[in-house]
């Protein structure tokens, strides 16, 4: 009886797997090409074995993760009870050959499978306990397909239930493979409640539910996991194999860069249209799990702003489904992926719309294409905007999901298509162009913080000379800024007291073109990108000092794509090799609490979190004191993202809930490493002072190079 039955859910449920999943496969390599994803395999083979076997990720959250870890192991492990289950359809003392009778196999099957069991308990109760209709918008559930979820805990549990029953069913009917021993525990526990049964009643039992067991497997796994944001089961390990930036190969990855010079004039800047996404954003998209922990960190989401990388995920996906079939179509219809066109492209996911109006000209197909557009239809302006591209959530996310890149994308189209974008990054965006830094103040200021200082600095204006070793970098923050120009004052004297030899370009240096690039103004980053790096190469420098962190990974990670090859340190890296050298010397007691507050740019850009902490550590006085958010969760400043120069009127300032940060340890100083962070925070420091709060009077907002030399 149970031959025909099992035998015939089994190819269903497999014939249904294998459609949904060649359909699938078709979507995603209907994306554009991605580079650069079949790179360094031992690194992406190590991040196989970190994050998704050894769920390095998930486990950062311990009570979750280690719910999780058990589920994932559980199941990879139980796959031998999926070979018996099905060989018991045929023959019911069937065994794996060769391991189907060790006690080691037993034991371990029978405590995953109750692992499963308890870490769905776990999960039941942080699902009631963080149900967005308790929290609302603060549970990183909100927005997630919940019914779903409680649908799937069902599944699982229902899946180990039956696995346990027939096992100890074939306990008693002397079936089951591992009788030999009492190391295959729960099976053995369980048999007594049906010891007192006969012999054809346990059989029966047996035969019960090892189809049920089968017909589970195959209805929950194979044909309602494909169609359900459980996809990730099978689809994460290739997100995470594919990622530009697996833990392994170090950092987070810099915004890929777009062939500009190459480009013609009926091709596409970004992504305005869901074809206009590559296969791996695509495969992103499908790879969500709705676990909200990215949402969980956003500096966006976290202060009333409407953007949620997880909803903005889930959105894109939705569309992508969406368009699925005509994404599909087009795709075996012209043999090749997606085109570059947005207005031929219009015509891919038009869901019939155009074949019921006939509308085959030129307005009709761009009225069309609008109505399809991306922005605002399903991502709101408002949300595109509110990015800091802080990284926290490409950081947190478990299966390595680029959201940045989806952001960056759909704001260079935005800006380089359609000309939409904030009115106040039209003024930064012409004052770089036209002044070559934000501001607009122009290259004839670049020189006035070396006023102040009582020993020259050469400028360099040809080559540089063979006895100065490193270029300093100083940036448009740290040349114009006033605040900024204090914390590039401390360095330069560090530098000079240390004995460092090194030079700055001042009327030559121009904006690096981080804010352009964030912003979305592909072509104005590459522009000023080039033009530095010709100056770069003009004077022959090789190495180069920053003090700004959007400065350092914009030439360290990002100019190395143009062909700009630089060894470049960041100012705290170099001071904290300069201490550990003995070139300098704290001599003064400082007597300070300090909380250091992590540069995004800096730390999860880049993993400079020692370093910083080194300096202050070297300081005699200096008590360190951590905010909650620290190091690669640390809560953005709110200025990346090109956010330094577009109001922010939705919801709490980003800089205001960061500096509420740093005053809850009572720090009477907080450092950072960081031109835009120490605007920010203490601008926001300065807004405190003027509410009146008892916690921000007398703390001041210090550079660590500040720090570092008010102790010499």
């Amino acid at each position: 009886m149970r031959y025909p039955i099992g035998i015939a859910v089994i190819v269903i449920a497999l014939a249904i797997f294998a459609n949904r999943g060649i359909w699938l496969l078709r979507l995603v390599r209907s994306g554009k090409p991605a580079p650069g994803r079949a790179t360094n395999i031992p690194a992406r083979i190590k991040a196989e074995l970190t994050e998704v076997i050894g769920q390095r990720k998930l486990l950062k959250k311990t009570v979750p993760g280690i719910a999780h870890a058990f589920t994932f192991w559980g199941f990879t492990f139980l796959l031998l009870t999926v070979i018996e289950a099905i060989g018991d359809l045929f023959d019911s003392k069937f065994a794996i050959p060769i391991i189907g009778h060790s006690f080691i196999i037993g034991f371990l099957e029978d405590f995953f499978a109750v692992a499963v069991l308890l870490a769905l308990c776990v999960f039941t109760i942080i699902r009631i306990k963080n149900a967005p209709s308790r929290k609302e918008r603060n549970s990183r559930f909100y927005g997630s397909h919940t019914g779903a979820a409680w649908l799937v805990l069902v599944g699982i549990g229902l899946i180990m239930i039956t696995l346990l029953v027939y096992r100890a069913a074939q306990v008693n009917t002397g079936d089951f493979p591992y009788n030999g021993n009492r190391w295959a525990f729960a099976s053995h526990i369980l048999s007594h409640a049906f010891r007192s049964l006969s012999y054809q009643t346990n059989y029966d039992i047996e035969s019960v539910f090892v189809v049920l067991n089968v017909a589970l497997i195959m209805i929950f796994g194979m044909v309602y996991v494909p169609y359900t944001k459980h996809l990730h089961i099978f689809v994460a390990p290739l997100n995470v194999l594919f990622s530009r930036r697996p833990k392994a190969l170090g950092p987070l990855g810099s915004t890929p860069k777009m062939d500009v010079e190459e480009m013609g004039e009926d091709d596409v800047f970004g992504a305005g249209l869901i074809e206009h996404f590559s296969w791996k954003q695509m495969l992103d998209m499908i790879t969500c799990t709705e676990c909200g922990r990215c949402q969980e960190q956003c500096p966006a989401w976290n202060t009333g702003k409407p953007l949620s990388p997880k909803l903005l995920i889930m959105n894109l996906r939705d569309q992508l489904f969406k368009a699925g079939p005509e994404l599909i179509g087009a795709k075996a219809s012209n043999g090749g992926g997606a085109n570059g066109s947005g207005q031929a492209d219009a015509d891919v996911s038009t869901n019939d719309a155009s074949g019921a109006n006939g509308a085959n000209n030129g307005a009709d197909k761009k009225e069309l294409a609008r109505s399809l557009a991306l922005v605002p239809n399903v991502i709101d302006p408002d949300v595109l905007w509110s990015c800091t591209t802080c990284g926290a959530c490409v950081e947190q996310c478990p299966v390595d999901i680029e959201h940045i890149d989806a952001i960056i994308d759909m704001r260079r189209y935005q800006v380089l298509m359609e000309s939409e974008f904030p009115v106040e990054a039209g003024t930064m965006l012409r004052n770089i162009e036209n002044q070559g830094d934000p501001w607009g103040l122009g290259s004839s200021q670049r020189l006035e913080w070396t006023k102040s200082l009582d020993f020259e600095i050469p400028v360099i204006d040809g080559e540089i000379p063979v006895d100065i070793e490193y270029i300093f970098w100083v940036g448009c923050a740290g040349a114009l800024d006033e605040r900024a120009r204090k914390v590039t004052q401390s360095i330069a004297r560090l530098l000079k007291r240390s004995g460092v030899s090194f030079g700055i370009l001042g009327p030559r240096e121009s904006c690096t073109g981080d804010p352009a690039r964030r912003i979305g103004n592909e072509y104005l980053f590459q522009m000023q990108a080039q033009a530095n790096i010709e100056t770069f190469t003009t004077a022959k420098v090789k190495k180069i000092i920053a003090s700004c962190p959007h400065c350092f990974n914009s030439i360290a990670r990002e100019y190395p794509s143009l062909g700009g090859n630089f060894e470049v340190v960041h100012h705290s890296q170099l001071l904290e090799q300069l201490l550990k050298d003995g070139k300098l010397r704290p001599s003064v007691k400082v007597e300070e609490t300090v909380t250091y507050h992590d540069p995004c740019y800096l730390g999860r850009h880049n993993e400079v979190y020692d370093e910083p902490r080194g300096v202050l550590s070297a300081i005699d006085g200096v008590t360190s004191i951590e905010m909650s958010k620290c190091r690669n969760k640390a809560f953005c400043c709110g200025a990346g993202g090109a956010r330094m120069w577009l109001e922010e009127s939705i919801g709490k300032r980003v800089n205001i809930e960061r500096t509420e940060h740093a005053l809850e340890t009572g720090a009477s100083v907080v450092g950072t490493a960081c031109p835009y962070c120490m605007i920010m925070i203490d601008d926001a420091m300065k807004a405190k002072v003027a509410e009146e709060d008892p916690k921000a009077e007398g703390v001041r907002v210090m550079d660590v190079a500040q720090i570092l030399e008010s102790s010499l």
